[in-house]
Parts: structure tokens; sequence; C-alpha cells
């Protein structure tokens, strides 16, 4: 791969991921500012999760088959940005959910696409891929840092910003190295769409915990995305888009930090030490406050590099080995599915039904109340992982992918 070419694999990915940091974070302390409760709130999550449930779909139907990717996702994210510019001005629940579905739904196959566009161009995936992907965390850093630093996490300014980037790659795709469609002319199955021949692997007790597990830990996952940066900002946090950063800055360092953790703890160890970061940074949450148990805070925020690296990579890593490699493509969509689809959308669905339960009359929350319900699912999973899954055998991180 020439130097041109990784310069603009980079901005693609920069500003992949600068689109969706800079509404996603923010958007819970919005919708609160403008009346919706907590279940219009994880509706309005969910849509994501129903974006990734059906862009396999999409990538698997119409760009694998017919259209270049740089192409689709061009069109993708030109329409996306007008989207997310109408969503900006609506205020009445249903039509917010119903217009932000359509853009989640344009959005969501993008990232798959941006995969694909980049893995095309690649001479040596395993070591250039970390090197253009980490790009996508930093922009996502950086549409935090912008939020902040203009003081705008409780307005609409965030989407207009992401709509105003979404329109900027819309048009940066079109100049995109050419990525032609790899499987034109094959015939479409519904089960390689969704990974179904994954399910084969299940009669292997372990990788059935390992993906009950999976989609169980989604479920808690939810609440961080959802509700911590509404959270913090009620707690009187300033700047929090901004401080909420760290947890990008954190799964950046700790994915550094992977290959020394792995040869050294193994599988096992690795999945339930981010199972369990997940339960530590919730009772942080739960218990702390913005006065002397600040620290708390943003220890909370810091985990999300344990909490992501060791239970999400370590898990793509134990499915690669655990798969035939005449499936592994299918098995890593299908764990996609369960987490970033089933898993998190039913985690939204929860944490929105949880702050409602516990938001008062004058409009503040039980925030304690609301935190220790992840992190008692958090530490349920855990106990039931350590249990009944075994370490496996002879698992090898495969070549630049921690």
């Amino acid at each position: 791969m020439t130097s041109g070419t990784r310069i603009q694999l980079s901005i693609m990915m920069f500003l992949q991921f600068f689109i969706w940091g800079a509404w996603y974070v923010v958007m819970g302390t919005y919708l609160f500012r403008i009346g919706f409760d907590g279940l219009n709130i994880g509706a309005a999550f969910s849509t994501v999760n129903w974006g990734a449930i059906l862009s396999p779909f999409f990538i698997g139907v119409i760009a694998d088959r017919f259209f270049s990717s740089e192409k689709v996702m061009a069109v993708l994210h030109i329409i996306g940005g007008g989207l997310l510019w109408i969503v900006s001005g609506i205020l009445e629940p249903g039509a917010f959910f119903w217009v932000l579905l359509a853009y989640a739904v344009l959005y969501m196959p993008t990232l798959g696409l941006a995969n694909a566009i980049s893995f095309y161009q690649m001479d040596h995936p395993g070591r250039e891929f970390p090197r253009i992907r980490v790009l996508g965390t930093i922009g996502w850093i950086v549409a935090g840092l912008i939020i902040g630093f203009l003081e705008v996490e409780d307005t609409n300014t965030p989407f207009r910003i992401a709509a105003g980037a979404s329109l900027l790659l819309g048009i940066y795709a079109f100049f995109l190295p050419h990525t032609p469609p790899k499987d034109k002319g094959k015939a479409v199955s519904f089960s390689d769409i969704i990974g179904l021949d994954a399910l084969q692997l299940m009669k292997n007790r372990s990788f059935a915990i390992f993906i009950l597990s999976s989609l169980l830990i989604s479920i808690p996952l939810a609440f961080y995305f959802s509700f911590t940066n509404p959270f913090l900002n009620e707690m009187g946090m300033e700047n929090t888009a901004a401080k909420m950063t760290l947890g990008q800055a954190s799964e950046i360092i700790f994915m550094l930090l992977m290959p020394f953790f792995f040869v050294r703890l193994g599988v096992k160890k690795m999945i339930l030490i981010g199972m369990l970061a997940w339960a530590l940074r919730y009772f942080m949450f739960a218990y702390g406050n913005n006065e002397e148990l600040a620290a708390m805070f943003y220890l909370g925020i810091i985990l999300h590099g344990v909490c992501y690296d060791f239970f999400f990579v370590t898990g793509q890593i134990y499915v690669d080995n655990a798969a035939p490699r005449a499936i592994q493509a299918s098995a890593q969509g299908f764990i996609t599915l369960i987490t970033y689809g089933v898993g998190m959308l039913i985690g939204s669905w929860t944490a929105g039904w949880v702050v409602e339960q516990y938001t008062l009359s004058d409009g503040s929350h039980l925030w304690t109340s609301i935190w220790l319900a992840p992190a008692f699912l958090a530490l349920g999973i855990s106990i039931l992982f350590v249990i009944f899954f075994r370490e496996p055998k002879g698992v090898e991180a495969p070549e630049g992918m921690i």
C-alpha cells in the first residue's frame, strides 16, 4: 500500500468515527433537555442496534454483489447527512425515532464498507489495518473534544456537526480507491448474510457459553453509551463530552498492551477481567460524586479500555481461533450481530426502562439505583462465565490484530 493510499484511508476512518462520536455520546443529555423520558431515550439509542442487525443484509445483498464499495459509501453518507440535519430539528419522540432509525440503517453498513475498502487496498492487512483503524478512535476523541469545547452538549448542534461531516465524507468517498463488489454474480443466502453457519460451533459448550455471555454483557454495555453523559452532566461535571474521550484514549493504550496481557493471562482470564471491569465501572458511578469522590467518575470512564479491549477484542480472537477457516467470516459476523445488534438492542430498551423507573417528578434521577442494575447484571454474568467456560487451548492472536 502506498503512502498516498494510507493517508486517504486514514482520513476516511477519521471522518467515519468522528460522525458517530459527535452525536451519539451526548444525545441523551440533549433529549432529556427537550423533554424526552427514559423510554424515549432508550428507543432513540436502539436505532443504532437495529442498524447493526439490518446492515449485514444491506452489505450482503447490495454492496457485495452489485456496486463498488466506495460509491455505496458515498451515497449512504450523503443521504445520511441530510437525515441527521432533519433529526436536529425534530422535537417529537415518535418522529425522532423513525428518522434516526432511517439514518442508522444507512450509517451502520458504512462501518463494514470502510473496513472492506481498507482491506482491499492492503498488501499486509495484519500489519497495516491497525494503523488505519486507530484513526477512527482518534476521530471519535476529536469529536468529543470539539463538542465539549463548544459547550453544546444539550443542544442540537452535535447533530448538525455530524451532518456536515457526513456530507463531507460522502463527497470524499467518491475519490477513494476503487473497491469492486467482491461477490458479484454469486448467489446470496440468508444464512451467509447473518452468519448462521457459525451455529455449528454452538455444539461446543464453551463457545455456547461465550455467545450467551456476549449477548448478556451487551445489555449493561448499553447503559454506558445511553446515559453516562446525561448522568455526569446532572452530577455537575463540566466539559463532560471532552472528559469522556478519556475512555477512547484508554482504549488505544490497552490495545497496545494486549499482547503483553494475552500471553500471560489467556482467553478466559482476559474475558473475565473485561466483564468485571463493567461491573466495577458501574459501582464507581453508583457511589462516586463530583466532589471528594470525583476520581471514581474518572476511573469509571478510563476503565473503558479494559471493558472493551479485554472482552470484545479478546472475544474476536477467540472466535477467529474457534471457527474453521471456511466459516471464520460468518462467525465474526454472527458475534457482531449478537453483541452490537441483539444484545445492545435489548440493553438500550432495558436501560431506558430502568432510568424511567428512577426518574423523580422534578426530572432528576436516582442514579445510584440506576447504575446498580447493570453493575449486578455484569457481576452475575461474570460468575456464570467463570463457572462454565473452559480455557481453550492453543489460542493465538492473528498477526496485527492487537
